[in-house]
């Protein structure tokens, strides 16, 4: 999938293991998408911490995780909440079972910040968690976010 790609579905499973489908659960909605591994050091220590900043400052921004499972491997409910120092989840995060929405992307690692706008078009894809990748992704949702204000 490339940028400014009509996005029509992405697939996931929730922790009781139901398939959803978010872009129809979340249609005209801006998104920004990590898709992650609890294992990867910098997606736990900068990019979840990073999307939760994210969220706060851009109001009308969904983020959303997405934990991408590789081989056979699987990840309970509990592993997920390990790596967060409060009790509720701060937003959404899903499961990606067999890495197919990591496959779908094309991602080149994780964490792959997925920035999608309100009519479902990939407006930007983004690997990685360190200080270029985190000043990217700022002025690309800071892009999005004047672009949808100037319409």
């Amino acid at each position: 999938m490339t940028e400014n790609s009509k996005i029509t579905s992405i697939v996931v499973t929730d922790f009781e293991e139901n398939e959803i489908y978010l872009m129809a659960k979340y249609k005209g909605k801006n998104l920004l998408l990590i898709i992650y591994r609890n294992q990867c050091l910098g997606c736990s220590g900068r990019a979840i911490p990073l999307a939760y900043v994210l969220q706060k400052e851009f109001k009308d921004l969904q983020v959303i995780s997405i934990h991408t499972n590789f081989g056979n491997t699987k990840t309970t409910k509990e592993e997920i909440h390990s790596i967060f120092t409060i009790d509720e989840l701060p937003f959404p995060i899903y499961i990606d079972e067999k890495h197919q929405v990591y496959d779908q992307f094309n991602s080149e690692g994780t964490p792959q910040w997925l920035i999608i706008n309100h009519e479902g078009i990939l407006f930007r894809s983004l690997f990685g968690s360190q200080e270029g990748a985190q000043i990217r992704l700022k002025y690309a949702l800071e892009a999005l976010m004047n672009f949808k204000s100037n319409l």
